[in-house]
């Protein structure tokens, strides 16, 4: 009844008893399954059936309710409120006094150069022209949406009020003013 090769195809018969016997390669890997009934099953749905419809629809909602209401909640790290293993304290690792001494020494050394860099002439001018420069970019940035804004006719520029000629000569002044031609 047993083999040990695998076959793809099987056959399946049976009066009482079920017994499997392997057919010879088929390469379609197909079932047969006989059973003998003494009436035939009807498997298919009655239309004629009132419940046919309330059935069809509801089982599918009852079982996605089952689903929601029966499933549990995973631990998904940081966002499900599991520590993780990263709160989890290593061991203490013996110190050793050279390499702490040489520790101490360079964070004493790295002080000194980022105060002595600090306080560098070179980095004071460099701050100061950042400074200027930004307020510069700044002043160029408003004029340019002041002349924009002069020219479709909105915003505090705005030339609405004036007539064509009064809106021409306050564009050009505004464009003199940003240093455009």
């Amino acid at each position: 009844m047993g083999s040990s090769s695998l076959s793809s195809s099987f056959q399946i018969s049976s009066s009482t008893n079920f017994s499997i016997s392997p057919k010879p390669f088929i390469p379609h890997h197909k079932f047969l399954i006989r059973m003998p009934t003494t009436r035939p099953i009807d498997c298919s749905w009655s239309s004629s059936s009132p419940s046919h419809g309330i059935l069809r629809k509801s089982l599918p909602l009852a079982a996605s309710i089952s689903i929601l209401l029966c499933s549990t909640p995973v631990n998904a790290g940081l966002m499900s409120g599991f520590s993780g293993i990263e709160s989890v304290p290593g061991p203490q690792l013996p110190q050793i006094d050279f390499l702490n001494r040489l520790n101490e020494e360079n964070q004493k050394k790295y002080a000194e150069f980022d105060e002595r860099f600090k306080s560098s002439p070179l980095l004071k001018k460099l701050l100061e022209q950042s400074k200027l420069n930004k307020e510069k970019n700044q002043r160029t940035i408003q004029d340019k949406y002041c002349i924009r804004g002069a020219e479709w006719g909105v915003g505090d520029c705005s030339a609405e009020g004036m007539s064509p000629d009064e809106r021409d000569k306050f564009i050009a002044m505004l464009k003199q003013k940003a240093g455009e031609k």
